[in-house]
């Protein structure tokens, strides 16, 4: 028997897979943890809590899945996106991972502006560089913390960090590496002068590699430490965003996807490098070679019902949430919610965006708020589609991924908004795996596109627009834009406060 492992390093939990090629899916197992707030404004992460989660999923395959744990040939990864880690030399982490949605580097923002142009950014990194990005948490480091950076030997994104304590091998996958800023995008190559012109070390910086390349084996200490057998291969991997393309089939063009994950994006392969003009859309390196993956991105979809459910409404799980949410009627009786809670990006690039509920009345409760973020969210993620149709990136219907895709409400409204008919994939958890499926095509047990042909078939349920609600979300959306237009230099001065 040759099993593949996939492991997916998500911002709110550690998801593992074990995929048996002949059966598909055999284990599933799971580790949840939260994102630290030291500050306003800061997210961080301690590497050390992605390991032991990591642990504890493999001691629970094993024990419920002991056959196909013993016949695991081939390791891929996937993980969140543009965080940074740094570790010494063995490969200790030596702070905090920095995440994507974390705010506090603004002033350094400033110095790359006024060190890149717009159209640098443009041509080389295809992306306008953001906050959480590695680059500038890199530039805060070097000035808040220069100790740290002077003792740094790696920088790596999270799920490398991870992998390098599964081999003892630093490197870097393209896809995850396109998304720090740091990586001339278009030749897939470290953009070293960049490095030298805010004086940062560029020993730091891993080989590499392309998502199905081998990366390294699963090292003796590794093995005494998870039970895994020592050599088995482990490819390089690639970012959520990748390998959630990957796990849901889409590695050609022509098809949209919508990720209701921790944050959202509605994204499209594209053969080029395509991007937008004012730098609102990502583009970065695809797990399939040549490829990219261009997608719009809002920071808060289902970290904002996370929020809403349990720390505002204090309810015990999503199902309730669904449940109150779907007996508010559309439009929520001219409730908005504004999902600004980390700042936004598509189409506003705006990391002093704030959240905001806007139209309360007394006849609201708490199903109206619920529903007013399911809607707010699909608004934001709209906004995102029609970005991608003016870059000439479009699809017939939309296949929805990421937790928040477990909801036939949050489908449905979706399906609404978009105007397009929504797709759930037949299998969870996509981004776990197109991890197996780039293990399964680096280790030779098959192609990419026969895996994808074998495990990535859509789900038979589609949700069809409503048009007798196109009208009403057509005209929310437009409130719901000029919301904030009318209110943004009010939340920059809220930004202010302390």
């Amino acid at each position: 028997m040759s099993v593949l492992l996939g492991i997916d390093l998500g911002t709110s939990s550690l998801k593992t897979m074990l995929l048996d090629p002949e059966r598909g899916p055999v284990g599933l197992a799971a580790a949840s943890y939260e994102v630290e707030i030291p500050a306003p404004g800061f997210a961080e992460q301690n590497p050390e809590t992605w390991w032991t989660a990591l642990k504890t999923c493999l001691s629970r395959l094993r024990q419920d899945h002991p056959v196909a744990f013993d016949g695991i040939r081939g390791i891929g990864l996937s993980g969140q996106m543009h965080g940074l880690v740094l570790t010494d030399a063995a490969g200790v982490p030596l702070r905090n991972a920095i995440l994507w949605l974390d705010q506090r580097s603004q002033p350094q923002l400033e110095e790359i502006r006024q060190t890149i142009s717009p159209e640098e950014m443009r041509e080389r990194f295809c992306n306008r560089v953001s906050a959480g990005f590695a680059l500038p948490s890199l530039l805060w480091v070097r000035d808040e913390e220069p100790e740290i950076l002077a003792r740094s030997a790696h920088l790596l994104c999270p799920k490398d960090a991870l992998r390098l304590r599964l081999t003892g091998e630093a490197a870097a996958d393209l896809s995850d590496a396109s998304s720090t800023c740091l990586l001339d995008t278009p030749k897939g190559q470290w953009a070293r002068d960049i490095l030298e012109r805010f004086q940062l070390p560029q020993e730091i910086l891993p080989p590499v590699l392309g998502a199905m390349d081998l990366a390294g084996t699963v090292s003796p200490a590794c093995a005494r430490e998870t039970g895994l057998p020592a050599g088995i291969p482990v490819v390089a991997g690639s970012g959520d965003h990748s390998a959630q393309c990957v796990g849901s089939g889409v590695i050609s063009p022509g098809t949209l996807i919508a990720n209701l994950g921790t944050g959202g994006q509605v994204s499209s392969f594209s053969s080029s490098p395509l991007r937008d003009p004012q730098l609102r859309t990502n583009t970065f390196r695809h797990a399939v070679p040549g490829g990219y993956s261009v997608f719009g991105a809002t920071l808060a979809a289902g970290l904002s019902l996370r929020w809403a459910a349990r720390q505002v409404l204090d309810l015990a799980d999503y199902e309730s949430a669904d449940r109150e949410a779907a007996a508010a009627p559309p439009g929520a009786e001219g409730l908005l919610y504004l999902p600004y809670l980390s700042g936004e990006r598509a189409p506003h690039m705006d990391p002093r965006a704030r959240g905001a509920f806007f139209g309360l009345q007394l006849g609201h409760g708490r199903g109206h708020l619920l529903r007013a973020v399911l809607e707010g969210v699909a608004f934001s993620l709209r906004d995102c589609l029609d970005l991608l149709n003016a870059l000439g990136l479009d699809g017939e219907t939309v296949l929805a991924s990421g937790g928040g895709a477990a909801s036939p409400l949050w489908l449905q409204i979706l399906a609404d908004v978009l105007g397009k008919p929504v797709c759930p994939s037949v299998k969870t958890e996509q981004a776990c795996l197109g991890a197996c499926l780039l293990a399964g095509a680096g280790t030779g047990l098959f192609s990419l596109e026969e895996g994808c042909a074998a495990f990535c078939a859509p789900d038979s349920r589609v949700y069809e627009p409503n048009p007798a609600l196109r009208s009403l979300y057509d005209d929310l959306l437009e409130t719901s834009r000029a919301l904030y237009t009318h209110t943004a230099d009010l939340m920059h001065a809220l930004s202010r406060t302390p």
